[in-house]
């Protein structure tokens, strides 16, 4: 693989990793309300999932997902009903936020756990990746090789999107000192979950 076709992959998936979707929310809406190390562990299980799906993409399994029209609308499914049910515990959450004890809310493990299945129950992200990496993989040169690179370089640009993103949340976050204000952003980042869940029950196998 040579230098300008890494850095081409390099700002695709950049911009994958930039534009706003289940992942991106979740770290957002985990650092408003559990503060940057809530966030951290959230990111932690959001590159485990992605990570998953990245092996999954390199022993083949992914392409089978793609093409299996069943296993997609299973996945899809369970995606969507999961990313509405956080939307709806978001847009039931308390109003009122203590920056004090942000870390004291939920056990960071629990965080970590949600994170992995946002990403997890995502078909369009295993199916993109299955879709992508092929482009990007030169056939006479060791493959394996290649898969390690783009999954390693897939990883590292999520953690540097998704730690901006926290940064932006936990700055917001201490702009949001009244019950009101925290309850208007509980209620818009849950419309988002349910919003992003819908969309994802829309999905098309293509």
């Amino acid at each position: 693989m040579t230098l300008d076709w890494w850095l081409t992959y390099l700002l695709t998936t950049s911009i994958l990793s930039l534009s706003p979707g289940s992942g991106a929310i979740n770290t957002m809406s985990t650092g408003i309300s559990h503060g940057f190390r809530g966030a951290a562990a959230s990111i932690a299980g959001l590159q485990v999932g992605l990570s998953l799906h990245i092996v999954l993409v390199g022993v083949g399994l992914g392409a089978l997902i793609s093409q299996s029209l069943m296993a997609f609308e299973v996945l899809k499914w369970l995606g969507a009903a999961y990313l509405i049910w956080l939307g709806i515990q978001q847009w039931r959450a308390a109003g009122a936020i203590d920056l004090h004890a942000l870390s004291d809310s939920i056990p960071r493990r629990k965080l970590f756990q949600r994170a992995i299945l946002v990403n997890l129950t995502n078909p369009k992200s295993i199916v993109f990746l299955a879709a992508l990496f092929p482009q990007f993989i030169i056939a006479h040169q060791p493959q394996t090789a290649q898969y390690v690179i783009l999954g390693v370089t897939t990883v590292v640009v999520d953690i540097i999107v998704m730690i901006g993103y926290a940064t932006l949340a936990t700055r917001i976050a201490s702009w949001v000192k009244a019950p009101k204000q925290m309850k208007l952003l509980n209620r818009i980042f849950g419309s988002l979950f349910m919003l992003v869940g819908a969309l994802l029950a829309t999905a098309r196998k293509v």
